[in-house]
Protein backbone atom coordinates (compact mmCIF):
# COMPACT_ATOMS: atom_id res chain seq x y z
CA UNK A 1 0.00 0.00 0.00
CA UNK A 2 2.80 2.41 0.93
CA UNK A 3 4.61 1.57 -2.32
CA UNK A 4 1.54 2.38 -4.42
CA UNK A 5 1.11 5.70 -2.59
CA UNK A 6 4.77 6.61 -3.16
CA UNK A 7 4.77 5.58 -6.82
CA UNK A 8 1.68 7.74 -7.42
CA UNK A 9 3.31 10.67 -5.63
CA UNK A 10 0.56 10.50 -3.02
CA UNK A 11 2.82 10.89 0.00
CA UNK A 12 3.58 14.50 0.86
CA UNK A 13 7.09 13.55 1.97
CA UNK A 14 10.29 15.42 1.16
CA UNK A 15 13.20 13.13 0.39
CA UNK A 16 16.87 13.71 -0.38
CA UNK A 17 18.61 11.24 -2.67
CA UNK A 18 22.34 11.50 -3.39
CA UNK A 19 24.00 10.24 -6.55
CA UNK A 20 27.72 9.69 -7.10
CA UNK A 21 28.95 10.52 -10.62
CA UNK A 22 32.21 10.88 -12.48
CA UNK A 23 33.12 14.38 -13.65
CA UNK A 24 32.59 13.51 -17.33
CA UNK A 25 29.04 12.29 -16.66
CA UNK A 26 28.41 15.39 -14.54
CA UNK A 27 29.30 17.53 -17.58
CA UNK A 28 26.64 15.76 -19.62
CA UNK A 29 24.05 16.20 -16.87
CA UNK A 30 24.88 19.88 -16.44
CA UNK A 31 24.83 20.67 -20.16
CA UNK A 32 26.10 23.81 -21.90
CA UNK A 33 25.89 26.77 -19.49
CA UNK A 34 23.90 24.58 -17.08
CA UNK A 35 20.90 24.46 -19.43
CA UNK A 36 20.24 20.70 -19.10
CA UNK A 37 20.11 20.61 -15.30
CA UNK A 38 18.12 23.89 -15.25
CA UNK A 39 15.47 22.29 -17.49
CA UNK A 40 15.38 19.20 -15.23
CA UNK A 41 14.81 21.40 -12.16
CA UNK A 42 11.99 23.33 -13.83
CA UNK A 43 10.18 20.30 -15.26
CA UNK A 44 10.53 17.99 -12.26
CA UNK A 45 10.05 20.52 -9.46
CA UNK A 46 12.96 18.92 -7.57
CA UNK A 47 16.02 20.75 -6.29
CA UNK A 48 19.08 19.34 -8.11
CA UNK A 49 22.52 20.39 -6.91
CA UNK A 50 25.85 19.24 -8.41
CA UNK A 51 28.89 19.52 -6.13
CA UNK A 52 31.81 21.64 -7.30
CA UNK A 53 35.54 21.20 -6.89
CA UNK A 54 38.52 19.68 -8.68
CA UNK A 55 37.43 16.09 -7.99
CA UNK A 56 37.09 13.10 -10.32
CA UNK A 57 33.76 12.35 -8.61
CA UNK A 58 30.78 14.63 -7.99
CA UNK A 59 27.77 14.32 -5.69
CA UNK A 60 24.39 15.11 -7.24
CA UNK A 61 21.81 15.90 -4.56
CA UNK A 62 18.11 15.62 -5.50
CA UNK A 63 15.59 16.94 -2.97
CA UNK A 64 11.83 17.30 -3.14
CA UNK A 65 8.49 15.52 -2.78
CA UNK A 66 8.53 11.90 -3.95
CA UNK A 67 6.79 12.61 -7.26
CA UNK A 68 9.30 15.39 -8.09
CA UNK A 69 12.22 13.08 -7.26
CA UNK A 70 10.87 10.34 -9.55
CA UNK A 71 10.43 12.83 -12.41
CA UNK A 72 14.02 14.04 -11.90
CA UNK A 73 15.32 10.46 -11.89
CA UNK A 74 13.36 9.66 -15.04
CA UNK A 75 14.90 12.66 -16.82
CA UNK A 76 18.42 11.73 -15.64
CA UNK A 77 18.01 8.08 -16.67
CA UNK A 78 16.70 8.99 -20.16
CA UNK A 79 19.48 11.59 -20.58
CA UNK A 80 22.13 8.94 -19.84
CA UNK A 81 20.47 6.47 -22.22
CA UNK A 82 20.58 9.19 -24.91
CA UNK A 83 24.32 9.67 -24.20
CA UNK A 84 24.89 5.90 -24.57
CA UNK A 85 22.99 5.84 -27.87
CA UNK A 86 25.01 8.81 -29.18
CA UNK A 87 28.32 7.25 -28.16
CA UNK A 88 27.39 3.98 -29.92
CA UNK A 89 26.92 5.78 -33.24
CA UNK A 90 30.71 6.26 -33.34
CA UNK A 91 31.46 2.80 -31.96
CA UNK A 92 31.75 -0.74 -33.33
CA UNK A 93 29.95 -2.16 -30.26
CA UNK A 94 26.83 -4.13 -31.10
CA UNK A 95 25.24 -4.60 -27.66
CA UNK A 96 23.91 -1.55 -25.87
CA UNK A 97 25.28 -1.15 -22.32
CA UNK A 98 22.72 -0.49 -19.55
CA UNK A 99 22.24 2.88 -17.88
CA UNK A 100 24.09 2.80 -14.55
CA UNK A 101 23.55 5.10 -11.55
CA UNK A 102 25.22 5.02 -8.15
CA UNK A 103 23.19 6.09 -5.13
CA UNK A 104 24.87 7.08 -1.88
CA UNK A 105 22.89 5.60 1.03
CA UNK A 106 23.56 5.76 4.81
CA UNK A 107 25.04 2.41 5.87
CA UNK A 108 22.43 2.14 8.65
CA UNK A 109 19.70 1.81 5.98
CA UNK A 110 21.52 -0.76 3.84
CA UNK A 111 20.49 -3.68 6.03
CA UNK A 112 16.81 -2.93 5.35
CA UNK A 113 17.56 -2.54 1.64
CA UNK A 114 19.26 -5.95 1.49
CA UNK A 115 16.68 -7.66 3.73
CA UNK A 116 17.00 -10.86 5.73
CA UNK A 117 19.17 -13.27 3.76
CA UNK A 118 19.10 -10.85 0.82
CA UNK A 119 15.33 -11.25 0.41
CA UNK A 120 14.48 -7.56 -0.13
CA UNK A 121 17.17 -6.83 -2.71
CA UNK A 122 16.21 -10.04 -4.56
CA UNK A 123 12.58 -8.91 -4.60
CA UNK A 124 13.55 -5.48 -5.98
CA UNK A 125 15.69 -7.07 -8.73
CA UNK A 126 12.93 -9.46 -9.78
CA UNK A 127 10.06 -6.96 -9.71
CA UNK A 128 11.90 -4.14 -11.55
CA UNK A 129 14.31 -6.01 -13.83
CA UNK A 130 17.16 -3.74 -12.68
CA UNK A 131 20.48 -4.99 -11.33
CA UNK A 132 21.11 -3.70 -7.79
CA UNK A 133 24.41 -4.05 -5.91
CA UNK A 134 25.10 -2.72 -2.40
CA UNK A 135 28.82 -2.11 -1.74
CA UNK A 136 30.24 -4.11 1.16
CA UNK A 137 32.50 -1.28 2.36
CA UNK A 138 31.62 2.26 3.35
CA UNK A 139 32.83 5.11 1.16
CA UNK A 140 36.06 6.75 2.50
CA UNK A 141 35.72 8.96 5.60
CA UNK A 142 31.96 8.48 5.73
CA UNK A 143 29.18 6.23 7.06
CA UNK A 144 27.61 5.83 3.61
CA UNK A 145 27.69 3.05 1.03
CA UNK A 146 27.32 3.08 -2.73
CA UNK A 147 24.28 1.31 -4.21
CA UNK A 148 24.75 0.65 -7.93
CA UNK A 149 21.63 0.35 -10.13
CA UNK A 150 21.85 -0.81 -13.78
CA UNK A 151 19.18 -1.42 -16.40
CA UNK A 152 16.81 0.33 -18.77
CA UNK A 153 15.57 3.79 -17.73
CA UNK A 154 12.13 2.33 -16.86
CA UNK A 155 13.70 -0.41 -14.71
CA UNK A 156 15.87 2.16 -12.91
CA UNK A 157 12.88 4.44 -12.18
CA UNK A 158 10.88 1.52 -10.69
CA UNK A 159 13.96 0.47 -8.70
CA UNK A 160 14.48 3.98 -7.26
CA UNK A 161 10.79 4.06 -6.23
CA UNK A 162 11.17 0.82 -4.28
CA UNK A 163 14.43 2.01 -2.67
CA UNK A 164 12.63 5.21 -1.59
CA UNK A 165 9.94 3.10 0.08
CA UNK A 166 12.60 1.23 2.06
CA UNK A 167 14.30 4.49 3.07
CA UNK A 168 10.98 5.95 4.26
CA UNK A 169 10.12 2.81 6.23
CA UNK A 170 13.60 2.56 7.80
CA UNK A 171 15.05 6.00 8.58
CA UNK A 172 18.82 6.24 9.25
CA UNK A 173 19.94 5.32 12.75
CA UNK A 174 22.31 7.70 14.53
CA UNK A 175 24.35 10.42 12.86
CA UNK A 176 25.34 10.01 9.21
CA UNK A 177 28.76 11.24 8.06
CA UNK A 178 28.19 12.09 4.37
CA UNK A 179 30.69 11.05 1.72
CA UNK A 180 32.61 13.97 0.22
CA UNK A 181 34.74 13.26 -2.85
CA UNK A 182 38.40 14.19 -2.48
CA UNK A 183 40.51 15.88 -5.18
CA UNK A 184 42.67 13.48 -7.16
CA UNK A 185 46.23 13.47 -5.84
CA UNK A 186 48.83 12.40 -8.35
CA UNK A 187 52.62 12.89 -8.30
CA UNK A 188 53.77 16.15 -9.86
CA UNK A 189 57.22 16.48 -11.42
CA UNK A 190 58.88 19.46 -13.09
CA UNK A 191 61.05 19.28 -16.19
CA UNK A 192 62.01 22.05 -18.60
CA UNK A 193 59.74 24.62 -16.94
CA UNK A 194 56.63 22.43 -17.27
CA UNK A 195 54.80 20.37 -14.62
CA UNK A 196 53.73 16.81 -15.42
CA UNK A 197 51.55 14.22 -13.72
CA UNK A 198 52.17 10.50 -14.09
CA UNK A 199 49.33 8.50 -15.67
CA UNK A 200 50.27 4.87 -16.20
CA UNK A 201 53.56 4.82 -18.10
CA UNK A 202 53.26 8.37 -19.43
CA UNK A 203 53.95 11.89 -18.14
CA UNK A 204 51.02 14.18 -18.97
CA UNK A 205 51.34 18.03 -18.89
CA UNK A 206 49.74 19.35 -15.71
CA UNK A 207 48.22 22.80 -16.42
CA UNK A 208 47.30 24.00 -12.95
CA UNK A 209 48.57 26.35 -10.26
CA UNK A 210 51.73 24.30 -9.68
CA UNK A 211 52.84 24.93 -13.25
CA UNK A 212 52.11 28.64 -12.86
CA UNK A 213 54.14 28.79 -9.66
CA UNK A 214 57.03 27.06 -11.35
CA UNK A 215 56.87 29.30 -14.42
CA UNK A 216 56.79 32.35 -12.16
CA UNK A 217 59.90 31.04 -10.46
CA UNK A 218 61.71 30.45 -13.76
CA UNK A 219 60.97 33.99 -14.95
CA UNK A 220 62.38 35.71 -11.87
CA UNK A 221 65.86 36.46 -10.53
CA UNK A 222 67.62 34.04 -8.15
CA UNK A 223 66.52 33.63 -4.54
CA UNK A 224 67.12 36.63 -2.31
CA UNK A 225 69.50 35.74 0.57
CA UNK A 226 67.63 35.41 3.84
CA UNK A 227 67.61 38.55 5.93
CA UNK A 228 67.65 40.94 2.97
CA UNK A 229 64.60 43.11 2.48
CA UNK A 230 62.60 42.52 -0.68
CA UNK A 231 59.90 45.04 -1.70
CA UNK A 232 56.40 43.71 -1.16
CA UNK A 233 54.12 43.05 -4.12
CA UNK A 234 51.04 45.33 -4.22
CA UNK A 235 48.33 43.88 -2.02
CA UNK A 236 50.64 41.52 -0.13
CA UNK A 237 51.18 41.48 3.62
CA UNK A 238 53.90 44.14 3.54
CA UNK A 239 51.58 46.76 2.09
CA UNK A 240 48.62 45.64 4.22
CA UNK A 241 50.66 46.17 7.40
CA UNK A 242 51.62 49.63 6.20
CA UNK A 243 55.35 48.98 5.82
CA UNK A 244 57.78 46.97 3.72
CA UNK A 245 58.73 43.70 5.37
CA UNK A 246 61.50 41.20 4.82
CA UNK A 247 58.78 38.59 5.24
CA UNK A 248 57.88 38.89 1.55
CA UNK A 249 60.61 37.08 -0.34
CA UNK A 250 59.84 36.73 -4.00
CA UNK A 251 60.44 35.29 -6.47
CA UNK A 252 60.09 31.55 -5.94
CA UNK A 253 63.18 29.69 -7.17
CA UNK A 254 62.98 26.64 -9.43
CA UNK A 255 61.66 23.80 -7.30
CA UNK A 256 60.12 20.38 -7.33
CA UNK A 257 56.88 19.86 -5.42
CA UNK A 258 55.63 16.76 -3.63
CA UNK A 259 56.28 13.87 -4.03
CA UNK A 260 59.91 14.87 -4.55
CA UNK A 261 61.20 13.38 -7.81
CA UNK A 262 64.43 15.24 -8.48
CA UNK A 263 66.54 13.74 -11.32
CA UNK A 264 70.13 14.92 -11.17
CA UNK A 265 69.97 16.27 -7.60
CA UNK A 266 72.10 14.17 -5.27
CA UNK A 267 71.71 16.27 -2.14
CA UNK A 268 69.18 18.77 -0.82
CA UNK A 269 70.35 22.27 0.17
CA UNK A 270 70.83 22.65 3.95
CA UNK A 271 67.75 23.61 5.94
CA UNK A 272 67.49 27.11 7.38
CA UNK A 273 64.95 29.06 9.41
CA UNK A 274 63.18 32.30 8.59
CA UNK A 275 60.79 34.34 10.69
CA UNK A 276 58.05 36.75 9.67
CA UNK A 277 55.31 38.66 11.45
CA UNK A 278 51.67 38.74 10.41
CA UNK A 279 48.96 41.16 11.62
CA UNK A 280 46.50 39.43 13.96
CA UNK A 281 43.52 40.27 11.76
CA UNK A 282 45.05 38.30 8.85
CA UNK A 283 46.14 35.18 10.71
CA UNK A 284 42.72 33.51 10.42
CA UNK A 285 42.74 33.46 6.62
CA UNK A 286 46.24 31.91 6.65
CA UNK A 287 45.34 29.17 9.15
CA UNK A 288 41.94 28.40 7.57
CA UNK A 289 39.06 26.45 9.06
CA UNK A 290 40.48 23.86 11.49
CA UNK A 291 43.97 24.51 10.09
CA UNK A 292 43.15 23.39 6.54
CA UNK A 293 44.93 26.27 4.74
CA UNK A 294 48.15 26.23 6.78
CA UNK A 295 48.33 22.43 6.35
CA UNK A 296 47.88 22.90 2.60
CA UNK A 297 50.76 25.43 2.57
CA UNK A 298 52.95 23.03 4.58
CA UNK A 299 52.22 20.21 2.14
CA UNK A 300 52.74 22.27 -1.02
CA UNK A 301 55.90 24.01 0.15
CA UNK A 302 57.51 21.12 2.04
CA UNK A 303 58.46 23.60 4.81
CA UNK A 304 57.82 23.32 8.54
CA UNK A 305 55.64 26.25 9.62
CA UNK A 306 55.00 27.19 13.25
CA UNK A 307 52.65 29.98 14.32
CA UNK A 308 53.36 31.47 17.75
CA UNK A 309 50.51 32.02 20.20
CA UNK A 310 49.10 35.53 20.45
CA UNK A 311 50.83 37.68 23.05
CA UNK A 312 48.88 40.19 25.12
CA UNK A 313 49.08 43.74 23.84
CA UNK A 314 50.63 42.70 20.50
CA UNK A 315 48.83 43.26 17.19
CA UNK A 316 51.05 40.73 15.37
CA UNK A 317 51.84 37.02 15.38
CA UNK A 318 55.21 35.46 14.61
CA UNK A 319 55.54 32.67 12.03
CA UNK A 320 58.68 30.52 11.87
CA UNK A 321 59.40 28.71 8.60
CA UNK A 322 62.06 25.99 8.43
CA UNK A 323 63.31 24.25 5.29
CA UNK A 324 65.48 24.70 2.23
CA UNK A 325 65.56 28.15 0.57
CA UNK A 326 63.12 26.80 -2.04
CA UNK A 327 60.75 25.48 0.65
CA UNK A 328 60.85 28.77 2.56
CA UNK A 329 60.36 30.92 -0.53
CA UNK A 330 57.34 28.93 -1.72
CA UNK A 331 55.83 28.93 1.79
CA UNK A 332 56.15 32.73 1.91
CA UNK A 333 54.67 33.06 -1.56
CA UNK A 334 51.65 30.93 -0.57
CA UNK A 335 51.19 32.83 2.71
CA UNK A 336 51.17 36.11 0.78
CA UNK A 337 48.70 34.64 -1.71
CA UNK A 338 46.33 33.87 1.18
Amino acid sequence: EMESKVSEGGLNVTLTIRLLMHGKVRGSLRGAKGETVKKMREESGARINISEGNCPERIVTITGPTDAIFKAFAMIAYKFEEDITNSMSNSTATSKPPVTLRLVVPASQCGSLIGKGGSKIKEIRESTGAQVQVAGDMLPNSTERAVTISGTPDAIIQCVKQICVVMLESPPKGATIPYRPKPASTPVIFAGGQAYTIQGQYAIPHPDQLTKLHQLAMQQTPFTPLGQTTPAFPGTLGSVAGEQRSSVVLPVPALTLFPCICPGLDASPPASTHELTIPNDLIGCIIGRQGTKINEIRQMSGAQIKIANATEGSSERQITITGTPANISLAQYLINAR
